[in-house]
């Protein structure tokens, strides 16, 4: 007797993802994982600083079935943010304020997740078994990029992203963990070869090592994720930058040919443009607020962009 064929494929939700918006898709298992071990080594070191969730969801980020013990596969979403505007590093107006480019849009979690809930909710309309599942966008306790490599989306770089042959390095990523038995897709291979120049570019040499990041000392995390006031030897290489760093990526050649979105939620809101330092720092609150409404930048908070603006004032003043 021939075996059924299963209604739900690897092949169908690939093509399924794509008709969201989503600009790649690939499965990994839900197992073991070799790189999952690294995240205790790097915890012990303290390179997370004063992220102190990350300490504490340490084992459950060292296997998703931690999170769900019946999880058998991975789905990996990807999604593409780069838009034709240039790269920070191509600015040399030290007045000019530099955003993440993640963040020049509408805000990923909300966009990513709504795509990924609806792609989660056609594989339970499509299958034929019921089955588990959970879904996450930069929120839960996984590390997405290691799944993103064995899915074959990308590498883990040395700058700690996962960079795609054909999408570069900027990309949001989702993952959904099923007790459903996909097909799986070979592991991405490191195609960064010898190449250094995103640690040399690192402006506050926060990758200490290939695919080391010491996230207290990493603009990202010091102009978003860290509270009160930035160590004075750390001020001056933040540079313009009120919002996150895109210095590792914007050097990397796997980005020089990197595809444009199209997509409107990624397009830059003239508020955070090529805004001048000095019309942030001028701005009323309520217009801030406004501003960050919608956006992944209500991060950093009120007081944080405050106190980003006035760093990067400082230094365009040197």
């Amino acid at each position: 007797m021939t075996p059924l064929t299963p209604s739900l494929t690897a092949a169908r939700i690939k093509a399924r993802a794509r008709e969201l918006g989503f600009d790649a898709c690939g499965i990994a298992p839900a197992t073991d994982l070799p790189e999952l071990r690294a995240f205790a080594e790097w915890i012990a070191r303290g390179y997370h600083g004063t992220m102190s969730w990350l300490a504490r969801s340490a084992d459950e980020r060292s296997d998703i079935r931690r999170m769900l013990p019946q999880a058998r596969s991975v789905v990996v979403t990807a999604v593409n943010y780069n838009t034709a505007r240039p790269f920070s590093t191509e600015c040399a107006d030290r007045d000019t304020a530099q955003v993440a480019r993640y963040a020049w849009g509408d805000d990923y979690h909300a966009v990513v997740n709504r795509r990924q809930r609806a792609l989660l909710s056609w594989m339970h309309h499509e299958s034929e078994q019921p089955f588990y599942a959970l879904d996450y966008v930069d929120t839960g306790p996984v590390q997405e990029r290691v799944y993103a490599q064995h899915a074959g989306i990308g590498w883990i770089g040395k700058n700690c992203c996962v960079i795609s042959e054909t999408l570069g390095s900027f990309i949001v990523l989702g993952v959904i963990a099923t007790s459903l038995d996909l097909e799986l897709d070979r592991p991405a291979f490191d195609h960064c070869g010898t190449c250094t120049l995103c640690l040399e570019a690192c402006p506050t040499q926060a990758l200490v090592a290939p695919g080391v990041l010491d996230a207290r000392r990493c603009i990202s995390y010091l102009t978003i994720e860290h509270r009160g006031e930035v160590a004075a030897d750390l001020v001056a290489g933040i540079g313009a930058h009120v919002y996150g760093c895109d210095v590792c990526q914007e050097v990397c050649p796997w980005n020089a040919t990197a595809p444009a979105s199209a997509d409107p939620a990624w397009q830059p809101r003239p508020a955070w443009t090529l805004r001048a330092l000095d019309d942030l720092e001028q701005a009323s609150d309520d217009e801030l607020r406004r501003s960050l409404q919608g956006s992944a930048m209500g991060r950093a908070k009120l007081a944080g962009l405050r106190r980003n603006v006035r760093m990067a004032r400082e230094n365009a003043a040197r």
